[in-house]
C-alpha cells in the first residue's frame, strides 16, 4: 500500500526524489499520467509529475489538484511537494493548490537545499555551486528563467499565504532551537516556513524537528528532506545502495544503448560532446526548427529515424545520439512561437514530440530494436514526452549515477523493464552522460 505520495512538476524531478527513497530501501515508482496509476506491484511512495513547470497559474493548479487526488485513492497518507533545486515552475500557487485539498492545519515546511548536489541555502539566499542562484545558467532558462536569489522573496511573488523563515543560526545551535523557531513562525501565522540548511545532517535535524513537534506537514523540498522524514516515519532502512563501481568498456559491450538530448544548456551539450567524442558513439543532429514546422515535420522525423538505424548496423556504434541543440545554436522559441501562431509552449512540445518518434521507429525496428539495452534521456519534457511515444506507463526507480541521475526501469507498455535514465539539464559533471551509459549497461545485465 502506498503511504507517502509526492508530486514533482516535471518528470526529472520525479525521479530525483524517488530515486532518493528508492536508495533508502522504500519501494518508488514515478508516473506521468493521474489517469494511469493502475499497477501490478505494490510501491511505499509514489512520485506523480504534474507536468506543470511551464504552465500558467491556473492549469498548473488543476494539474496538482487532480494529482493530489490520485494519490489520495492509492491511500497515501504522507504528502510532499518536490521543487527544482533552481526554483524554476510556480512553487506558490502550486503549494497553495496541495494546502487547499489538504487538512486545514496543515503546516508547508520549506527546506530548499540538496547538499548532494551543492545545493545550500544560507539566511534565505540559494547557493548553487558557490554561486548565487540568479547568476547561474537558470537566469537564462529558455522556458522559466529565475531573477531572484533571496527564496523567500521570489516565494512571496507566488502566494497570499504569510511565509515564515528558520534561519541557519537556529540550525546550528541544536534541534531544541528549531523547534522553537518553527513554533514562533507558526504562532506569527505563517502557513509556509522556510528552513535554511546547507547539510544532510541539518536537514536530518529539521526533519527529526517537525516530527516531533508532531505537525501535520506539507513538505516542500527537492528530495533530501522528503527522504529524511520518510525514513524516520520507518518506510525505508535508512541505508542507502551501494552503487557498482566496475568500470566498463564500452567499446566491447552487446547491444545499443539511445541518448535523446533534448536540454539546450551549456552543462549538457558539453557532456553530449564528450560521449559523441568517443569511437564507440554516432550522433545524428535532428533539426528542431523541421520538427516544429508542419511540412517538414514528417519528413524529418522519417529521415532521421533512418539515419539512427544505418549507423546501429555498424557494430562499432554502441552509443546512438539523437540531439537537437548540441551542434547547432538554440533557437529563439518565443519568437518561433509568433512567427508560426503557435502557443506558448508548442514549439517545445514538436520539438520533443519527434524526438520521441524517432525513438519510437528505432525501437519498433525488428533488427536494431531487440538489440536496444536502454535510454538515456536529458530535459524533464523530453523524458516524458519520449516515454509517453513509447507506450510507458511509468518507472521503478532504483539508483541513481550521480544525484538528479537517475536510473529506472519502465513500468507498462511494449517496453516494459527496459532500463532508463534521466537527467535534469543543469546537473551533472563533463563526463555523466558517459558515466550514464556505462550504468545502463550494467543494469541490463540484471533482472528487477
Amino acid at each position: 500500500m502506498c503511504k507517502l505520495g509526492v508530486i514533482a512538476d516535471d518528470l526529472t524531478g520525479a525521479t530525483t526524489v524517488g530515486v532518493l527513497l528508492a536508495r533508502t530501501g522504500i519501494s518508488t515508482a514515478a508516473f506521468f499520467d493521474s489517469d494511469k496509476l493502475d499497477m501490478n506491484e505494490n510501491y511505499d511512495a509514489i512520485v506523480l509529475s504534474s507536468d506543470s513547470r511551464p504552465l500558467n497559474k491556473e492549469l498548473a493548479r488543476a494539474n496538482v489538484k487532480k494529482a493530489l487526488n490520485a494519490l489520495k485513492k492509492q491511500n497515501a497518507v504522507y504528502f510532499s511537494k518536490r521543487i527544482d533545486t533552481t526554483m524554476r515552475g510556480g512553487i506558490g500557487f502550486e503549494v497553495d493548490a496541495m494546502l487547499e485539498e489538504l487538512d486545514e492545519d496543515t503546516i508547508a515546511v520549506m527546506v530548499p537545499a540538496m547538499p548532494q548536489s551543492n545545493r545550500i541555502l544560507v539566511g534565505g539566499y540559494s547557493i548553487i555551486n558557490g554561486v548565487a542562484l540568479s547568476k547561474t545558467a537558470v537566469a537564462k532558462d529558455v522556458r522559466t528563467p529565475i531573477n531572484e536569489t533571496h527564496i523567500p522573496t521570489l516565494y512571496s511573488k507566488q502566494t497570499n499565504r504569510k511565509i515564515g523563515q528558520v534561519q541557519l543560526a537556529s540550525i546550528l545551535a541544536g534541534k531544541e532551537y528549531v523547534k522553537k523557531a518553527l513554533v514562533e513562525e507558526r504562532e506569527k501565522g505563517s502557513t509556509v516556513i522556510i528552513v535554511d540548511a546547507v547539510s544532510l545532517d541539518d536537514i536530518e535535524l529539521i526533519a527529526q524537528s517537525v516530527l516531533e513537534l508532531e505537525w501535520k506537514v506539507l513538505a516542500i523540498d527537492p528530495g533530501p528532506f522528503t527522504e529524511k522524514l520518510a525514513v524516520l516515519r520507518g518506510l525505508g532502512t535508512g541505508e542507502n545502495v551501494v552503487s557498482d563501481k566496475e568500470t566498463i568498456d564500452i567499446s566491447k559491450e552487446e547491444g545499443k544503448v539511445i541518448v535523446v538530448a533534448g536540454s539546450a544548456t551549456p552543462i549538457t551539450k558539453n557532456q553530449i560532446q564528450i560521449l559523441s567524442n568517443k569511437d564507440y558513439s554516432s550522433s545524428i543532429s535532428v533539426d528542431p526548427l523541421k520538427l516544429i514546422e508542419e511540412k517538414n515535420s514528417y519528413k524529418e522525423i522519417n529521415l532521421k529515424a533512418n539515419m539512427v538505424l544505418d549507423v546501429a548496423n555498424q557494430d562499432k556504434n554502441k552509443v546512438l545520439i539523437i540531439e537537437t541543440a548540441v551542434t547547432s545554436d538554440v533557437l529563439n522559441l518565443e519568437e518561433i512561437e509568433a512567427k508560426y501562431n503557435l502557443q506558448k509552449g508548442q514549439a517545445a512540445e514538436k520539438i520533443n514530440k519527434g524526438l520521441g518518434e524517432i525513438v519510437k521507429k528505432v525501437l519498433d525496428d525488428k533488427k536494431i530494436g531487440k538489440k536496444v539495452k536502454g535510454l538515456y534521456m536529458t530535459g524533464g519534457d523530453t523524458m516524458v514526452t519520449t516515454l509517453r511515444t513509447i507506450g510507458a506507463n511509468g518507472i521503478k526507480l532504483i539508483n541513481y549515477v550521480i544525484p538528479q541521475t537517475d536510473l529506472g526501469t519502465i513500468i507498462g507498455g511494449q517496453y516494459e523493464g527496459l532500463a532508463i535514465i534521466g537527467k535534469g539539464g543543469l546537473t551533472g559533471t563533463e563526463n555523466t552522460a558517459v558515466d550514464a551509459v556505462e550504468m545502463i549497461y550494467k543494469q541490463s545485465r540484471k533482472k528487477y
